[in-house]
């Protein structure tokens, strides 16, 4: 290995160990990063020999130091996050449902989901179980959210 395609080894696994930690979740590109890293500054105490291979180590470690303390800072994280907020909900309103009403489930609630009861589109959550779409509910407890923004009906399988 010649001083070209060490340079260039360190440069990747430096550049995997970024991917890693901004865009690529998972571990494999940090592995490949580390171990490049590692063959980097090995490659380097054989073909220059202690004093540079230490110099390249140091090198290795201080750059990935102050890559960390640069992607830690809160402005850098700024770019990649979300600034916005949804604060929609199903039930933008109290609902009109009472105990005892009747409908169905229009998608899975696991537990909770979306039905139609008498007519009207509501956010409900079953107790203690799955129920499929397109099957018959009853509501058993109208209950009062956190926000106080709507009313969430307890369900059912009829």
């Amino acid at each position: 290995m010649n001083l070209t395609l060490l340079i260039i080894t360190l440069v990747i696994g430096m550049a995997l160990l970024i991917l890693e930690i901004v865009a690529l979740p998972g571990g494999i590109a940090g592995i490949f990063g580390g171990l490049l890293l590692a063959f980097g500054v090995w490659q380097s105490y054989v073909l220059l020999g202690l004093n540079w291979g230490t110099v390249i180590l140091g090198c290795v470690v201080f750059f990935g130091v102050a890559m960390l303390v640069f992607l830690m800072k809160g402005k850098t994280w700024k770019k990649f996050s979300l600034n916005e907020e949804s604060d929609s909900a199903v039930n933008q309103e109290p609902a009109t449902v009472q105990v005892g009403a009747t409908g169905k489930t229009i998608a899975r609630l696991a537990p909770t989901g979306k039905a139609l009861i008498d007519g009207e589109l509501v956010e409900v959550h079953a107790i203690n179980k799955f129920i499929d779409p397109d099957r018959p509910i009853e509501v058993i407890d109208v209950v009062e959210t956190e926000d106080n923004r709507f009313d969430q009906p307890t369900v059912e399988n009829k």
